[in-house]
């Protein structure tokens, strides 16, 4: 007798930073403490495009710069029924003035009239803070990737 099959879910994950040494948070509801923006990749969609997708659902945020792909693993939500996350995760650049905004979805989705609390937090305190979800399992890529390509502040 075999169990249940795992059922698998692509996501993808972004981690977005300003001035080479913050990275984009938020809390919001139904949600287990700090989290990156990140959701479901859709049937057909490439991983790199549904990180635009779901930043700019979450966030609002339209324009990102320097998206590289960091790292892909497989993460167990839960045992039974077995379900797998197949993560994709992305480092973008952003200059946003913004210290802190909420966000309302507005897809139309399950998300749709959410709202999301977002706001800045250094990236050596993120590393030692930890996320929700184990989402910051690739936090310690972004010491290094920020500071050699922070995204220069643009000239008054």
């Amino acid at each position: 007798m075999h169990g249940p099959e795992t059922t698998y879910v692509g996501k993808a994950c972004a981690y977005i930073t300003r001035r080479g040494s913050e990275l984009l948070v938020f809390e919001g509801p139904g949600h287990e403490g700090l989290q990156i923006p990140k959701g479901t990749i859709e049937p057909g969609e490439r991983p790199r495009s549904a990180v635009f997708r779901e930043v700019r659902e979450e966030s609002g945020l339209a324009t990102l710069s320097g998206v590289e792909r960091l790292a892909t693993d497989v993460w167990r939500r839960r045992e039974s029924p077995p379900k797998a996350y197949v993560r994709h995760f992305y480092h973008a650049r952003v200059h946003e003035p913004r210290d802190r905004w909420t966000h309302v979805v507005r897809d139309g989705g399950d998300e749709h009239g959410s709202e999301f609390e977002f706001s800045w937090i250094g990236i050596e305190e993120a590393r030692e803070r930890g996320f929700a979800l184990d989402l910051d399992d690739y936090v310690h890529h972004l010491s290094g990737l920020s500071a050699a390509r922070a995204t220069p502040e643009p000239a008054d």
